[in-house]
């Protein structure tokens, strides 16, 4: 049975396309903690994560999103999930609240609840000065605020995002961040995997390290620099001195 106290359980994941992708993971993340994914590109983050959102199907292995087997159960799992990729997903012809209505709609929100998160949302990103415009002529930021408030108009258990800072203006990655976090503070999980590793640094509780779809380093930031050998080394350093070990290793 999947551990009560973990969000995100997997075990002998495999993924492969022209050449393996996932080899063999194997991952646990607990319940309201915030815990970064790291690799460099190529590394099976993205895939990892598209496995676990419902978006790609494993060849082998198993995921449960608490307690919930992701292949067997989809629906349940996704109704306690939020995906956010790099890349907004929005209709571009709606506006922020008729796009918000549209996602509560999707997850039988009743209309008066709808509302109220909608509303909450778009105060909490700063969209809603623009909530009555259409979407196709926000910048990618604007967006990308948009695309997150209807990943958490469902009020999911478990959020996981996908470089989400990506095209964010100073302003805007402050403002996203304090939302997750404000999440996290509410008991919520957050998985993110960014090339920042100075966001990573600052927002993590445990960071996970990914090379060749394989976790190889995994731990808060001092156990991270214990593994590496670097004490009082920045996250940039670890990181960067574990994938060469591995990849001398391999």
């Amino acid at each position: 049975m999947a551990g009560a106290g973990f969000a995100l359980e997997i075990s002998g994941l495999e993924k492969s396309f022209d050449r393996p992708a996932v080899s063999g993971l194997d991952l646990k993340v607990k319940a309201g903690e915030f815990y970064a994914l790291l690799g460099p590109n190529g590394a099976g983050k993205t895939t990892t994560l598209r496995m676990v959102s419902g978006l790609l199907m494993p060849d082998a292995g198993s995921i449960s999103v608490f307690g919930i087997d992701v292949k067997r159960q989809p629906i349940e799992a996704k109704k306690i999930t939020a995906w956010v990729s790099d890349e907004p997903m929005i209709y571009e012809k709606l506006t922020p609240y008729e796009y918000l209505e549209f996602v509560a709609g999707l997850w039988e929100i009743n209309a008066q609840e709808a509302e109220r998160r909608a509303t909450e949302l778009l105060e909490w990103l700063e969209l809603a000065p623009h909530a009555h415009e259409r979407c196709g002529g926000f910048s990618k930021g604007m967006r990308q605020k948009v695309a997150l408030a209807g990943a958490l108009v469902h009020d999911p258990k478990l959020i996981i995002l996908d470089e989400p800072l990506t095209g964010l203006d100073a302003g805007s990655a402050r403002l996203v961040k304090d939302v997750l976090l404000n999440r996290v503070r509410d008991g919520v999980t957050v998985i993110m995997t960014t090339h920042i590793l100075e966001v990573a640094e600052r927002m993590a509780e445990r960071i996970g390290v990914i090379a060749a779809g394989r976790l190889i380093a995994e731990g808060t930031l001092d156990e991270l620099r214990a593994q590496a050998g670097q004490d009082g080394s920045s996250l940039e350093d670890v990181f960067l001195n574990l994938v060469a070990e591995h990849s001398e290793a391999a």
